[in-house]
């Protein structure tokens, strides 16, 4: 209930009785994080680096509070970070695949109760607000953050971002969603400038943040980056005109932390309503520049009542837990059902799943196979009790098998290794000091974390592992290289080395244990992939991770691929099962405001599997330029082995307009849409029907 904007809406006039009985100095209060940094030396800023100099007492081990006032019986916005699970607490909470790896199971249903779990956890910390909503697109797979959002396509990271915020704010959490806008490079976070025509910010960038207001989302944090020139947590346009008045949001925006605001005034009047998580330049300073006219007492009472509306709100009878559900079984159940429906099985020749009966020697090589695979050390860091690694899961899942180790530091051993055994698996790819949140090296020395940032070096594997797989791969003719990383990762180089890949992403705490049921056949594969890997870097938007202006094109990705008529290795979308299905019948109709489109889902093969039907909507008779095709529905369905399924999916007739930059308007083009309905983006998976709008 108090998810939703019409409760919150409700509360409005209980709201504005407080705020009108509030001083100046107590509404400024409500707008600012817990600390007064200008009482506090900006070599060692207090509370925040504290929370840097130990594991035990690392960033957000409790909740982070702003505002409130016990007197007026105001509670204080409790903040807890994210994505991949609740950043509080020491080896307690569970941790979660990695947004990336939830964005391949295409499964909203699923990444809603992933967000009732991390809610309840929030709520156990004492906290009720959660900034894990991360729905920034990347622009170049390059980005370091990728992992944190859910792919490429802003319709379907539409989707899973808002399945998010609907699970966590049914737990009387707030959702805060992050970060607004054009937040895609991470070395240059604080310096670049983003700049791009008005058809590639309204319907590329900002479509997938519409949908998570539209879901209610209580919080919006605006990012470091400045776009067309102006810091955005400044940014009139974008939070004033955009967020506030088109889209009607009614809760509350909040700074990236620490140096998410740069001035007073313009901070202020361009509609940022909280600086986190110190009191820098709102505080005294904001009260004054009100008092000398600079900013209008307007502006900080519409702040002071949007922040008390929204807490009141979540606040008032809320759900309360205990510690008893942080990392319990129950959670743990959800995050290995988030890990067996997004490792993705990218190539299959014959190789798997193993058989136990066959496989009495297994090698494992490359060193990250015995490591934790996670994700990065920065802000979405979470602790969990434990992690299963893929060579612990392993080792457990055929006691029948001997399992060899080796880091595959020295090729010429591996190969011997690989060429003894009945099968061979690589573990390769990324872990927290290739990619992840950046901390530069004067941060990083109150930081225990890693540094992290863009993947400056390429998108393929490091040059040792390369030359791993060219030479250990072709040794053995079961050989599989499984992938940890947090987006696209370059294959072209020795995809055909190998007689198996897998993309395991960064799996979460029971990730070594699934990625053993998958290769072992107890759990079918059914992730999708939700990037395009192209054969060739050259074929994707250049990014100078460095850059202080970046000018973002309106095609990337897949859709840049397609209209480039360049074929991808990998289509977006792809994912292979250990059964095979045929999608056929598709038909479309109009039913009110909606496309329904329906179609056949059989399960042709020997086992019951998952099957993610997709729905693409084609635009070759535009009078305009668009995308040859663009993902706008898609549907996960389970199939018995032999059995036949129906499927609908519903996808409003907005999601098929153009912005129209002249009228500064959405249209629907009165035309014929071919609608597509298959298994992935690639014309060979797809069966097509049309309709006429």
């Amino acid at each position: 209930m108090r998810a939703t904007k019409e409760y919150r809406l409700s509360m409005t006039d209980e709201a504005k009785k407080l705020v009108d009985q509030l001083t100046l100095e107590q509404k400024v209060w409500l707008m600012s994080g817990n600390i007064d940094i200008t009482k506090l030396s900006m070599d060692q800023p207090g509370e925040m680096a504290a929370d840097m100099t130990s594991e035990e007492n690392h960033y957000n081990v409790v909740p982070y509070a702003a505002g409130g006032i016990e007197e007026a019986g105001l509670p204080p916005m409790l903040f807890a970070d994210g994505p991949r699970g609740v950043v509080c607490g020491n080896g307690q909470t569970t941790c979660f695949p990695v947004s990336m790896a939830r964005g391949a199971t295409f499964d909203p249903e699923l990444e809603e109760r992933v967000g009732h779990c991390i809610g309840r956890e929030v709520r156990a910390f004492g906290g009720n607000l959660f900034a894990g909503v991360c729905i920034n697109m990347p622009y170049n797979p390059g980005w370091g953050r990728s992992q944190e959002t859910y792919g490429e396509e802003t319709y379907q990271i539409g989707q899973m971002g808002a399945a998010l915020v609907r699970g966590v704010q049914e737990e009387d959490v707030m959702a805060c969603v992050k970060h607004f806008a054009f937040n895609n490079m991470e070395n240059a976070r604080f310096k670049c400038s983003v700049t791009c025509d008005q058809r590639t910010e309204q319907e590329v960038y900002l479509p997938h943040f519409k949908d998570c207001i539209d879901a209610g989302a209580a919080s919006v944090m605006s990012s470091y980056n400045r776009y067309n020139g102006v810091h955005c947590g400044h940014h009139g346009y974008l939070l004033r005109q955009v967020l506030k008045k088109e889209w009607d949001f009614d809760g509350f925006v909040m700074s990236d932390f620490c140096w998410g605001v740069r001035d007073t005034v313009e901070a202020a009047n361009g509609g940022q309503d909280m600086e986190m998580m110190w009191t820098k330049y709102f505080g005294d300073n904001l009260v004054k520049a009100v008092q000398d006219g600079f900013v209008p007492m307007e502006y900080i009472d519409e702040a002071a009542l949007r922040i008390v509306r929204t807490i009141l709100a979540f606040d008032k009878g809320h759900k309360e837990y205990d510690m008893s559900v942080v990392g319990c079984a129950d959670h743990i159940a959800v995050a290995k059902e988030a890990a067996e429906k997004s490792i993705t099985l990218l190539k299959n020749e014959g190789v798997l799943p193993l058989r136990r009966s066959e496989t009495k020697k297994l090698a494992v090589i490359g060193k990250l196979a015995d490591k934790p695979a996670i994700g990065d050390q920065g802000s979405s860091w979470v602790r969990p009790p434990y992690v299963v690694t893929p060579l612990e899961g392993l080792q457990k899942a055929n006691d029948q098998c001997e399992v060899i180790f080796d880091d595959g530091s020295d090729i010429g051993r591996a190969k011997k290794i690989a060429s003894e055994a009945d099968a061979v698996v690589f573990v390769v790819g990324y872990n927290h000091d290739d990619e992840g949140e950046f901390i530069s090296e004067n941060e990083a020395d109150n930081y225990i974390g890693s540094q992290g940032g863009d993947r400056k070096t390429g998108l393929g594997l490091h040059a040792d592992e390369v030359a791993l797989v060219q030479q250990a791969g072709p040794v053995n003719q079961n050989s599989t290289v499984v992938l940890i990383g947090g987006n696209m990762i370059m294959m072209t180089e020795w995809y055909d080395c190998v007689n198996a890949v897998i993309m395991a992403y960064y799996p979460g705490m029971e990730g070594g244990t699934v990625l053993a049921e998958i290769l072992y056949g107890d759990v079918n594969p059914s992730g999708k992939l939700p990037y395009v890997v192209p054969y060739s870097e050259e074929d994707l938007p250049h990014v100078d991770w460095e850059a202080t202006d970046q000018y973002y094109e309106y095609y990337h990705g897949y859709t840049r691929l397609e209209k480039n008529g360049v074929k991808p290795l990998v289509p977006y979308g792809y994912g292979l099962s250990y059964t095979t299905f045929e999608i056929t019948d598709p038909k479309a109709v109009v039913d009110g405001e909606n496309l329904v489109v329906t179609a056949k889902v059989a399960n042709t093969g020997a086992s019951d599997g998952d099957e993610v039907v997709q729905l693409y909507a084609g635009f070759e008779h535009s009078a305009v330029d668009r995308p040859v095709k663009q993902l706008r529905g898609f549907a996960r369905v389970s199939v018995k082995a032999g059995g036949t399924k129906d499927v609908t999916i519903t996808t409003p007739l907005e999601k098929l307009k153009w912005y129209n930059p002249v009228y500064r308007e959405w249209q629907l083009e009165h035309m014929d849409y071919t609608i597509y309905v298959g298994s992935s983006a690639a014309d060979e998976d797809l069966v097509k029907t049309s309709i006429r709008l």
